[in-house]
């Protein structure tokens, strides 16, 4: 949790916020302002048995905001969630860290790595406050969910390599209605060490 004062305008101090596939769907007017105190609170559990795991977050964010041409004032209250749940197929442990796999990928010695089947699901809500006079309808999304399903494969303990489909629909954001929902495809490669 934080709190404190922000002043001021553009995306140093106001957020804009983003889709799986990185598409802004909600942003504010350019004459909207951080103007006075801002407080988050985001509590995030998780729990791990074995091959399963299982990882929850809420997330609320209160910003006291000025529009100012009018000099409106608001304090806007957005809150999201989101809960993953994981499963190594491998039978490795699941944790927090990642997977480390039992048998590490060498071709023609049988190890393979591991793998692991992953879920999320969550949601965001704007404060419906925040329109028509902070942030336009017809370009900013008034609440957004999506979903995601993904394979990961662990073939040393130092490298991941990912493939997931998103899939968010949004309430709002486009000038007849809705903004079209978004399907995506992400492979991604990560090292640690």
């Amino acid at each position: 949790a934080s709190t404190g004062d922000k002043q001021g305008a553009g995306n140093s101090f106001l957020p804009r916020y983003r889709s799986p596939g990185q598409s802004t769907f909600f942003s504010y007017l350019a004459g909207v302002a951080a103007d006075g105190e801002h407080t988050r609170w985001s509590p995030q559990a998780y729990w791990y048995a074995g091959p399963v795991g299982v990882l929850g977050e809420y997330i609320r964010s209160e910003q006291e905001v000025v529009e100012t041409a009018s000099g409106g004032r608001a304090s806007l209250d957005h809150r999201a969630w989101q809960l993953t749940g994981s499963w190594v197929l491998t039978g490795e442990k699941a944790s927090y860290r990642g997977v480390k796999p039992n048998s590490p990928f060498a071709p023609g010695k049988g190890g393979w790595g591991a793998f692991e089947l992953v879920a999320r699901y969550g949601e965001l809500d704007v404060d419906d406050a925040a329109f028509p006079l902070f942030a336009s309808p017809t370009a900013s999304a008034t609440e957004a969910t999506a979903w995601t399903l993904g394979l990961n494969w662990y073939p040393t303990r130092n490298l991941k390599l990912l493939a997931n489909y998103a899939h968010a629909s949004f309430d709002g954001g486009a000038a007849g209605g809705d903004r079209e929902d978004e399907k995506t495809f992400f492979t991604r490669a990560q090292f640690s060490f």
